[in-house]
């Protein structure tokens, strides 16, 4: 029923319309979607699009992106507004800004926040200088930052931190993870002074399911398996595996896999499903990390909702104070990732 409806509004509006749909989206919404991406590929896009409606499939800092790269007359939209991201909400823009001006008195901070946070952090991120990065453009972005300043503060995942500064060669003894309770008063400016990398203490709550001993244990039972996972995971589940990498490269680690081995996915289930289908060939098996429950708000019947409501009012809205110097990091992401 509602996979007839979604398919005769998008007949009706034609190019005017564009889908957009992260790859932790179940088969029922993706089958409708334009464009499938992880959260690089679907923000690049959102400039070069000339749809004049923009549906966004996946959590609430995700159609934030898209409604600050939009251009004036786009109009981004959410089938849910409450579908968030426990990672987002544990790095509050308000507290973000109380600890890097803190950490700031012993040096020059530039702050580099994965695109998994708010409107909010991402405009203090292109106040103060910073950008944004993604899970497949991280080092890279590091390494930038670290040219900008004495040190950087990542945020909101400290595994994703931590995994990417193991690539990125930085000696374990020059990274901190902070102390953000008590409104940042437990951070001694002292405990700075030789740091790289500061760390907020944020994690996804999908791939913190993955555990180490977990991981070895299928490595033990599945000799000759390949284990792939995301690097949101814990350092200790990244070193035990094959590769670590963004859903992008998951998805070519796996279409790479020689036909017939056995590969574990780490990574949302929906993807690792559906790749399962796509790679008959292949035995495909989740590694443990399960479902995001806010990306399975998303369902059939509210984006036929939200496609038989697009008006103005319902648009998602970007405070216009915040929109300049968010735009500004995440163009600064595309700048350098892309170039």
């Amino acid at each position: 029923m509602y996979s007839e409806l979604i398919q005769d509004i998008k007949k009706k509006l034609g190019s005017e319309l564009a889908v957009l749909a992260h790859h932790y989206q179940k088969d029922s919404i993706v089958e409708h979607a334009d464009l499938v991406g992880d959260s690089l590929q679907l923000a690049a896009s959102i400039p070069q699009l000339k749809a004049r409606f923009i549906v966004f499939c996946g959590v609430d800092f995700m159609a934030e992106t898209a409604a600050v790269l939009a251009s004036r007359h786009q109009l981004i939209f959410s089938p849910d507004p409450e579908a968030t991201c426990v990672m987002a909400d544990m790095a509050p823009h308000s507290l973000v800004r109380t600890i890097l001006e803190k950490v700031s008195l012993s040096g020059k901070v530039i702050p580099l926040s994965y695109v998994n946070s708010s409107v909010g952090v991402k405009a203090i991120c292109g106040e103060y200088g910073g950008s944004v990065c993604t899970s497949s453009n991280a080092p890279g972005m590091l390494k930038w930052a670290l040219s900008q300043g004495d040190r950087v503060l990542f945020l909101p995942d400290k595994n994703l931190g931590r995994n990417t500064a193991n690539l990125s060669g930085i000696n374990p003894r020059e990274i901190h993870i902070l102390d953000i309770r008590n409104n940042g008063n437990n951070i001694q400016a002292g405990d700075l002074a030789d740091k790289k990398l500061l760390l907020w203490p944020g994690v996804c709550a999908v791939h913190f399911r993955l555990k180490p001993e977990q991981v070895m244990g299928v490595r033990r039972d599945n000799p000759g398996a390949f284990i792939v996972v995301h690097p949101e995971s814990h350092p200790g589940v990244v070193a035990i595996a094959d590769e670590a990498g963004s859903t992008s490269r998951i998805i070519s680690f796996t279409k790479e896999a020689p036909t017939g081995s056995t590969v574990f996915i780490g990574t949302e289930d929906n993807l690792v499903l559906r790749l399962k289908k796509e790679f008959p060939d292949k035995n495909i098996i989740p590694l443990g990390a399960g479902y995001c429950s806010n990306m399975a708000k998303i369902t059939p019947q509210l984006l036929a909702r939200c496609l038989g409501s697009m008006i103005p009012e319902k648009a998602v809205q970007v405070d216009p104070k915040l929109a300049p110097h968010a735009r500004k990091a995440v163009e600064n992401m595309l700048k350098v990732s892309l170039q």
